[in-house]
């Protein structure tokens, strides 16, 4: 990853101000941000590695660790629970086999929160591999379930 770092700072600059623009690339490429991958980070933009980890452990979009194969992210947000987001979301963890947080033991499917995707009216709601999907119920989610079983 080292190599990557110095061909996008050689490419977009390496001041402090391109960390995140850094972090999303990096993320873009490899699908997260390696904890390993912090010093080097912090050496090409001439930051503290505390500067760093602090970026990425703030935003929740950046991962830490790779990502499954599927990415299914649930609205957490308040419209999407007041239509039953709670009940969608246990009944999609039991039937991806994974829980909120985290990535199925195969790796074939990660479950995560999302805070709000803009559809509020028609909730609840979910990103499944970056794709809206709105007016979750059982039916959509079995419908999730064999999308990202494929």
């Amino acid at each position: 990853m080292e190599e990557f770092i110095g061909a996008w700072t050689a490419r977009h600059g390496a001041t402090r101000d391109r960390l995140l623009p850094l972090l999303h690339a990096m993320q873009e490429e490899a699908g997260h941000i390696d904890d390993a991958w912090v010093p080097a980070i912090a050496k090409a933009l001439n930051l503290s590695r505390a500067d760093v980890h602090g970026v990425v452990t703030f935003y929740h979009d950046f991962r830490r660790v790779a990502p499954g194969r599927h990415v299914v992210k649930l609205c957490r947000a308040e419209s999407c629970q007041a239509r039953g987001g709670a009940a969608i979301e246990a009944a999609a963890a039991r039937r991806l086999g994974v829980a909120m947080g985290q990535t199925r033991g195969d790796g074939q499917v990660a479950l995560e929160p999302v805070y709000c995707l803009g559809l509020c009216a028609i909730g609840p709601n979910a990103l499944v591999d970056g794709r809206p999907v709105a007016r979750i119920d059982a039916a959509a989610l079995e419908r999730i379930a064999l999308e990202v079983a494929a």
